[in-house]
Formats: structure tokens, sequence, C-alpha cells
């Protein structure tokens, strides 16, 4: 590495999210453009870079700094220089010369020891004295915290967090406890503060490593579905990470009990851990959802008629189930509307929303996703929004207690939706927080319609919300059955029925819009997958290739997410001199790319434009989940643009890429709620846990008009035999029940 010194001329570019920033820097009167993490770093300031000379292929020759520090002015002419520059502020170009002029070679030591000195300059106070020597203090200190923190691996966005959180306590708290990173800093977690912890020397069985441990193995659980884990459970995942015996865990986890970090809640005969946030969640979802229950006075004659009158209307005819469904949710505040694909609930759905607008009801539609709703949208005839829009979403908030961050609404328990109808579809996918969100934000008389399958996959995020809420059998609901004689004709909805009833259907090909096609090895599957998404599919179904969807149950192995992202991407969307890439870590990503975004960021702004590329809507939050496209990869501003559905723009500086990733092909899982012209699948050995009716399930009802699926036909039917499923540990059903006990 070589080292160059010398001082920032100007300030070209900077990310104020991660420190990247592009500067001029002037090396014995020659100017060079420099490229690297300089979050605090002001023109003027006089720095020592360590790094190399790299040939860019647009801006030519550039040095690329992967460390710096601060050089103090060691002439007048430079000292001058930054104190002129803009970056103190109060000092402009005229007050430096008269600083240096009376304090010559000696200014920096006065302004930092004998500050009050500074008031023999003409125009400088006591009070202003004292403010420029603590702004060239406090700068100090910042770039020594900022190298300090970069030795341990933390830098740009996470460093400037940390010290703004700790300040000079930063170097306590790295000696001390470097836990406290990961309990009081969002984006820093366990792992990063145990590395910390064991180059400075922290012993194995510190009560703050075990606590730090305990935490991170239960948002390891909320990660992977769970709201709470049983206390052996934990124990053991503790041991496995921490090396330490089951007693000094079991002390550790009653003193964050103790501390009210934890909840632990005796249930049968299991001991459950909770995060205080997921569990305070499911306690108030189940009083929320017990107040909102109550019964309405009805006259059942003329409901009987005014259903009547809306079937002739609409041309319709409702079977004693979805009749049953109706007048349920008029006489509920809280109703359950379930079943399987071609079952018939959008039209009971639209039979409620008649029945509510004759009542001169305020009606409010939502689904989880932007392509639920949609999809709602387009069924019933009714404007849908997300939930997150619904309850306008405006950025994050963080529970303190045990370091979770979920989103910040502006609707809520002192700003409650206005309306008298509040129905949600796809709520197989509503986690225990956006529940909570929802709810905290209806007010008492207001009716809520909840609508979904319970046979697919729980939602990505914690809980089990709509099977707890069914399970407990404290709320009106109904289960459509009959499958109407239109979705009859699809076999991807009888094929559908009978797999969630375990019969072996017919491979046979014999049908319009359901086909296997049998092949042996992984290879061959993959290249019978591209040429139907590239060639056949896009014509039998009449949509584009980015429609296509290939969903697969596993992100590892040979059908695998990753390996089948990076074959479909050449395929599909190839090299090419007219598009830009960007590449980092094992990763490529090129402009036109379909991607995805796999985590919820509550405040990630997007814009949709109109004629001259001009805002005509503005706002914050993408979730995990949302499918969109890269239009525009900026290697100067290093950012990448995806637009998402609706013509949502959403800017990613390169250093936040690690929310995104291709999408060519997605697990079933994430593919919740979308409903895709046309899905193809891979089908090979796999995980059981995975391989199950459960998924096979969900993956068939994701496709609208044809689903294909390519591989060992003795595996699909196995996963029709196999009805293990991950065990999910949820709590809401227990505190319905205790809520009713009450």
């Amino acid at each position: 590495m070589e080292e160059i010194t010398g001082y920032v001329e100007n300030i070209i570019y900077r990310n104020a999210d991660n420190g990247y920033t592009v500067l001029d820097f002037v090396v014995d009167e020659f100017l060079i453009t420099c490229t690297g993490i300089f979050p605090t770093v002001g023109e003027g300031e006089n720095l020592l870079l360590r790094g190399d000379y790299v040939d860019h292929p647009t801006y030519g020759k550039q040095f690329k700094a992967v460390s710096y520090e601060a050089v103090a002015p060691t002439d007048t002419i430079s000292m001058e220089r930054y104190l002129g520059s803009g970056a103190i502020k109060g000092i402009g170009p005229k007050l430096a010369a008269r600083i240096i002029k009376l304090f010559g070679d000696d200014t920096f030591r006065i302004i930092e020891e004998e500050p009050e000195r500074l008031a023999e300059v003409k125009g400088i106070s006591i009070n202003k004295a004292m403010e420029i020597s603590d702004q060239i203090v406090g700068a100090k200190d910042i770039r020594n915290a900022m190298i300090f923190l970069d030795r341990f691996g933390l830098h740009g966005n996470k460093a400037i967090k940390i010290y703004n959180r700790f300040g000079n306590e930063i170097y306590n708290v790295i000696q001390s406890n470097p836990y406290k990173l990961a309990d009081e800093i969002s984006g820093i977690g366990f792992k990063t503060a145990d590395e910390i912890a064991s180059q400075v020397g922290i012993k194995v069985d510190s009560e703050f490593r075990i606590k730090g441990g305990v935490q991170y193995i239960l948002s390891q659980g909320a990660g992977m579905g769970h709201t709470y884990l049983p206390i052996e459970t934990l124990t053991r995942m503790s041991q496995d990470l921490l090396g330490v015996d089951q007693d000094s865990i079991h002390a550790q986890i009653l003193n964050l009990a103790m501390d009210r970090k934890l909840i632990i809640k005796k249930d049968e005969e299991e001991s459950q851990v909770y995060s205080r946030s997921f569990y305070r969640m499911e306690e108030s979802i189940a009083g929320m959802l017990k107040e909102l229950d109550v019964t309405y006075k009805v006259d059942k004659e003329d409901l009987a008629n005014t259903i009547r009158r809306i079937e002739l209307e609409e041309e319709i005819e409702l079977d004693e189930l979805q009749k049953n469904a109706v007048i349920a949710a008029a006489e509920r505040g809280f109703f359950i509307l379930t079943g399987g694909p071609g079952t018939g609930k959008t039209t009971t759905i639209t039979t409620m929303i008649k029945l509510f607008e004759e009542e001169n009801y305020n009606i409010f539609l939502a689904a989880p996703t932007g392509r639920a709703a949609k999809r709602m949208s387009e069924a019933t005839g009714y404007e849908a929004r997300t939930i997150h829009r619904m309850l306008e979403v405006t950025g994050n908030i963080s529970d303190d207690d045990d370091n979770t961050s979920f989103a910040r609404f502006e609707r809520n328990e002192d700003n409650p939706l206005e309306c008298d109808v509040i129905i949600i579809d796809e709520m197989s996918m509503v986690d225990v927080s956006l529940m909570y969100a929802l709810l905290k934000a209806i007010s008492p008389g207001t009716r809520l319609i909840i609508v979904g399958d319970e046979h697919q996959l729980p939602s990505v995020g914690p809980g089990n919300v709509l099977k707890d809420i069914l399970a407990s059998g404290h709320f009106a609901s109904v289960t459509l059955e009959k499958i109407f004689r239109q979705a009859q004709e699809s076999d991807i909805v009888m094929n559908a029925h009978k797999i969630h009833q375990g019969e072996h259907v017919e491979l046979d090909n014999k049908s319009k819009d359901f086909f296997f096609l049998k092949r042996d090895d992984a290879d061959t599957i993959i290249r019978v997958m591209l040429t139907l998404v590239r060639d056949k599919m896009p014509k039998y179904v009449d949509a584009g290739i980015s429609e296509i969807q290939v969903l697969t149950p596993t992100r590892k192995g040979l059908i695998g997410v990753e390996r089948l992202n990076g074959i479909l991407q050449n395929f599909l969307n190839p090299p090419s001199p007219k598009k830009k890439e960007w590449s980092g870590d094992t990763r490529i990503f090129r402009e036109g790319d379909k991607v995805m975004q796999i985590r919820n960021d509550y405040q990630l702004e997007w814009e949709v434009t109109g004629n001259y590329n001009i805002a005509i809507e503005k706002g914050v939050g993408v979730f995990n989940g949302d499918v969109g496209i890269i239009k525009d990869i900026n290697d100067w501003a290093k950012t990448i643009t995806v637009e998402y559905e609706e013509g949502k723009k959403v800017v990613y500086p390169f250093a936040s890429l690690d929310e995104l990733e291709l999408a060519y092909a997605i697990t079933i899982h994430k593919s919740q709620g979308s409903e895709y012209p046309a899905v193809v699948m891979p089908i090979m050995e796999g995980p059981k846990m995975l391989m199950n009716r459960n998924i096979l399930y969900t993956a068939i009802t994701r496709a609208k008009k044809c689903v294909t699926m390519v591989g060992d036909a003795n595996v699909f039917y196995s996963m029709v035999d196999n009805t293990s499923q991950a065990k999910r540990y949820s709590g809401l059903r227990s505190r319905i029940d205790e809520a009713f006990r009450e």
C-alpha cells in the first residue's frame, strides 16, 4: 500500500449513510481524485491516506484509500487553509488570517489548551472562542474514534451510529463490554460483538457474553418465525454458540428476566422464553381481538332478503357456507373467513362489501403485499392497499429492551383508522408485529374481517397469527369447502385440493394448466426450465419473461435459489456493453435484472415519477418479498435504482445492497401472497422439512394460468405424503385463552 499526505481541496460527493466520499486531494501541489470511507472529513483538513492507485473505466486514475488518519497542520499556510475552509463554523478566510497572524505556529496548541486566548483576536468573544475550540477538539475526537473503530472492522454508518450513541465513552465500552454494541445499536449483531470481545480479551464465561448470546439466539429464533423458544431449546442452542455450561446460561436467563429484558412463561409443563416485545404483542393482540368481538343485532329476515337481492343484481349464487359467512360478518365485530382456491372467497368478500355499502359504511380493503393488494382490487373491483400503506408507515421504531426494530405508523391508538369495516386478505402472511400494529389502529366499534387459507405456509416474520386465532375457537369463523364450477375447470385448483387431502394426482400431462416433465438430473432439469421460462411459457400464458416465476423449496443445493439465480441471470439477462454492472462479494447485479428486497426497511424512501422525471408521489418503506427491476446503475454516485410495482423507484447506495438479491428464482416461502401467470418448479430430493405437502400446495396455488414442474415424480409423491412441518413456537393461542378466562 502507498501512503500520500496532503489536504482536502474539495468534497465532490459523500454518501451520508455509509460515509463513502469522493474528494479532490492536493499532494505537493498536484490534484488527485481520492475515494474511500471518510464520514467526517472536511475541506481543508490535512490527511495521511493509505491505499493504491486504480484506473476507473469512466473517471480515470484515482487513489482508492483503505484507511486514513488526520495529520496536524505543520505550517501556518496549512493551518490558515483549514481554519478558513468553512469546516469550523464561525471562521471565514479573513478571521482565519487574523488568528494565524497573531499566534503563528502555536495556533492549534492554543486552540486546544488555552482557547480563551482566541478572544485576543479582533472579532472573537470568549463564548465564540470556546465554541471554536469545542468544534476543533470535537472533530479530532470523532476522527480518532473512527480510526479506533476501524481497527475492529466497524466503519461507515455503523461507526457513526456507535459514536453518536457512546461518544468518547466508546473506548471503555469496547474494552469492558463490547456486547453493549449488539444490545444498543441496530445493525450490529452478537457475532460482531463477540469477535471484538475476543480481540480485547473478554473471558468466554463473561456475564456480558452469555447474556448477549442468549438474546442473539432468541433473535435468530424470531428470524425462523418463533415468538418464543422453550427454555431447553434456548439453553441447548446457547451452549452450542457459547461453549459454556448450562448452569451459567440458566443464571443469565434469570438475570435477563429480572431486568425485564425477557419474559419466562409457564405453559403446561414447558417454560417458554420470550423477548419482551413479542410477549407484549401477543398479549395485546389477544386483548384487542376480544374487545373487537362484539355482537350486533340484525334483522335476520331483512338480511336474508338483502343477500338474495345482491345475488340477483350481481348474477351470483352463494352456497350455504358463503351465506353464513356474510351473515356472520354482519353480526360480529370480528370474523374469520377461510378456504382454499376456487371456493368462492372473493365472491363472498364482494357480497359483504355490497351489504355494507347499503348501510353507507366506509370500507377499507388491504393485504400484506403490493401484489396481494393489487389482486384483491382486480378481483373485487374495489381499491385495496397494502396494510403498511393503510396504516401510513413513516419509518421504524426500536425496542431498546431487546434491540428489535419495528415499523412506525401514523395510524395507531391515538390516530385510528377512520372507517366502519376493514377487510384483510391473505392473512396467513401477517406476522405478529403487523397484526399488533393493525389492531392498535382499529377503534372499538369497527368491524374487522380477516380472510385467508390456513393451509398455506405461515408468515415469513414471527408468529402463527391466522392459525392461532382459528385454533383458539373463541371467534366466529367459516371455512368454505365447495369448489365452484368455473374453478373445477382448472387442474391447478382441483389438484391443489387433492394434494391438500393427500391424494396422488395423475401426472399424465393431459391438462391445459398443470404439467409435470419427468427428468432425472439437476443439469437436465435446469436446461428444461430455461427453455420453459424464456421460450415456451411467455407465449403460452401471454406474459413477459419477467412475469414467469421459478419457485424452489430450497436456498442451497443443485436446484436452490442461489445456484439457479446465477444461471437464470446469465441466460435471461446476459452481459452486454449496453448494460452497466455492479459486482461485489459473490454477486453481480446488472441493469435489467429482476431483484427482491429481502428484509423490511421502513426508512427506505421511494418515489413515483411522471413527465420529465418529476416526482408525483413519495413515501417510505420497502418490504421483504417486494420484487422489482434494476433500471440504473450509477458508478459515480455508487447507487442502484430499482423500480417496483406501481412505478415506485428506490435508490440503493452500493453499501446497502445486502438488502437485495436476484429474484429470477425465489423460495416458495417468499412467494406467499403473490400470483404469477405461470410458475416453473424443479422437483428433486431435498431436506425432509422443506419437501412437504404444505410447501407443494403453496407453490401450486401461486400459479394463475399454468404450473409446470420438472424433475422426479417419486419426489413429488413423497412431498404429497409428507405432512411434517418445521415446528413454529408461538403463544398467541394461549394468550387468547387467557384473555377469555379473565
